[in-house]
């Protein structure tokens, strides 16, 4: 903000220009030399030049701006954003493009609007051992002369790269994507990873044929180690399959865990339910003190995760059901107790309108909303709101230092009805 830039226009519409800086006149006093030599051309971390003090104002003043386009939020108390103590190499999973430019092999991220690859080199957003293993990949690949798939020509091998990192234990998990079945190319690569980056301790093969920019196909084949990474947030032990989300920065990801758990206040006689529940996160803290918790999730591979989760961590309370929870929760209404705890955690596009009108359906007397999009989270807070939810405060969350993304856990509870 303040900034006096010469840009280059790309494209004008009606309400926006968008714009290529070419060189910046007058800089704003927060404005930083980037720890990343690959600062301008990645595209990754847009803020990465703003001071992160900086950052932190510009991401709580997105949620409350979000808040703001809403005439019945308002008023709502957004709390001071959660920043993180490690700005840089918290990323504990990555997914990377392999790609070909001029002859040259590259391995990191498409150029927006284009299928150019830019290199990525040694992320500092990355935990040091994904650098490792991107590094032992990206000259292995070299060495064999293994083919790099071309999306124009729809030829080649090897699609993208997808690796997990367990900080607290420092073990790794890596998945191959490639166009098609090819053990042989890939358990080379496996083997010679293995050797030198000891700590990866399961590499697997998904085979993704299809056209579009979806990172995973269907199949996944282990090709050495384990079929999971086990990993540690906060209290509990986890166990992440190659295709199963879970978020990006494990220390930020406990904290939301035991904000959701202070929250929900549970108690034994209550149940609560988590929509979203991928490996089980959030539901297994809040098995700690509920009588029972169910969670539903889309991700097959996932909610098995979460079933090997409760086992894990001795939590016999939980349930987990793979499925649409649109289509599900109006099957569960009848076994889920009015007055107990809800919690949603949608993908960026927010929830279902029909999974907010079957949640408000279960009148839960809290219900816990974890949102990495500001403006779907302000969209679906004013969809509760018309059905009698009040929004009693919003917590952002620094899940994404760099990128200019943030996360927030809304509470909400019943309406008081208003005296006459």
């Amino acid at each position: 903000p303040g900034e006096r830039v010469a840009v280059e226009v790309i494209h004008a519409g009606q309400r926006r220009l968008g714009t290529r800086l070419r060189r910046v006149i007058t800089a704003h006093p927060e404005r930083v030399a980037p720890p990343c030599p690959c600062a301008r051309n990645c595209q990754g971390c847009p803020l990465i030049q703003l001071a992160y003090p900086a950052q932190l104002h510009f991401k709580e003043e997105r949620v409350r701006q979000a808040l703001a386009e809403h005439q019945t939020l308002r008023r709502i108390k957004v709390a001071p954003i959660w920043g993180a103590s490690e700005p840089l190499g918290y990323r504990s999973n990555a997914k990377l493009v392999f790609g070909r430019e001029r002859g040259e092999l590259r391995l990191g991220l498409y150029r927006r609007g284009s299928h150019e690859v830019v290199d990525v080199g040694d992320c500092p957003l990355h935990h040091p051992l994904i650098n490792r293993i991107v590094q032992v990949v990206r000259e292995e690949v070299r060495r064999q002369e293994v083919f790099v798939f071309d999306p124009k020509k729809r030829r080649g091998l090897l699609r993208y790269l997808a690796v997990k990192v367990s900080p607290e234990l420092g073990k790794a998990m890596v998945t191959f994507v490639a166009a098609e079945r090819n053990y042989r190319e890939i358990t080379h690569l496996a083997k010679w990873l293995k050797t030198k980056v000891p700590e990866v301790v399961s590499v697997q093969l998904n085979v993704n044929p299809t056209e579009g920019n979806a990172v995973f196909g269907r199949e996944t084949l282990r090709i050495l180690g384990t079929p999971d990474l086990i990993d540690q947030v906060g209290e509990l032990r986890l166990r992440i399959a190659p295709n199963s989300f879970f978020q990006v920065n494990n220390a930020q990801a406990a904290r939301i865990y035991a904000l959701v758990r202070d929250w929900a206040a549970l108690s034994p006689a209550e149940t609560a339910v988590d929509l979203y529940c991928g490996i089980g996160g959030i539901a297994l803290n809040l098995a700690r003190d509920a009588g029972k918790v169910i969670g539903i999730e889309l991700v097959e591979d996932a909610v098995r995760n979460a079933r090997e989760n409760a086992r894990m961590n001795s939590l016999g309370n939980c349930t987990f059901i793979a499925g649409d929870a649109a289509e599900l929760m109006e099957d569960l209404a009848s076994e889920v107790p009015p007055g107990g705890v809800a919690v949603v955690n949608p993908p960026r596009s927010g929830c279902d309108q029909k999974v907010l009108k079957t949640l408000v359906g279960l009148r839960p007397r809290t219900l816990l909303y974890v949102s990495c999009d500001p403006r779907t989270l302000a969209r679906d807070l004013a969809l509760l709101a018309e059905r009698g939810y009040r929004t009693e405060t919003v917590q952002p969350v620094d899940m994404f230092p760099q990128p200019p993304h943030v996360e927030s856990v809304a509470r909400l509870g019943p309406a008081r009805p208003q005296k006459v």
